[in-house]
């Protein structure tokens, strides 16, 4: 079993989430919500304006995502949809895990830190460092910039 920190199109109630729950893929479980321990830029770009987090650690902002537990099965299916490594590169990352309920809730007395898989972008566009940093990312969020399905490609 490993853990995954998902920071976008995978987290609850977005358009991507319900491949996390096809058997056919492996199984995954909702640890906690998260933010990572350092900073990184999280971006949307791309003309299916997808959000990217930037391995770029120590710029941008603390990112808010959700931490899956997953069995090897559904970590290799997470590498092939996210295009690993091709588009995406898998690396880890500390995050803290934050109490469960709405983003923003406060985070716990003691806070938990974890190791988590995340994937994220080590080469990118110059240009789409200067893009606005995100602390978390919702395809209906008022940035403005809807998501495009793969469905809809």
């Amino acid at each position: 079993m490993a853990l995954v920190f998902l920071y976008g199109t995978l987290k609850r109630g977005q358009p991507n989430h319900r491949v996390l729950w096809d058997g056919a893929h492996g199984s995954a479980a909702f640890r906690a919500r998260g933010r990572t321990l350092d900073p990184y830029p999280l971006v949307i770009a791309g003309e299916h304006n997808n959000p990217w987090l930037l391995h770029l650690p120590g710029s941008g902002r603390r990112v808010e995502g959700e931490v899956y537990t997953v069995d090897e099965r559904m970590l290799r299916f997470l590498d092939d949809f996210e295009n690993c490594p091709a588009l995406y590169q898998r690396t880890a990352l500390r995050v803290q895990l934050l109490e469960e309920g709405a983003p923003g809730a406060e985070e716990p007395p003691a806070p938990t830190t974890v190791q988590c898989f995340v994937y994220s972008r080590a080469t990118f566009p110059p240009e789409w460092a200067q893009l606005p940093h995100y602390d978390s990312y919702d395809s209906e969020g008022p940035h403005g910039l809807r998501y495009n399905p793969r469905e809809n490609r």
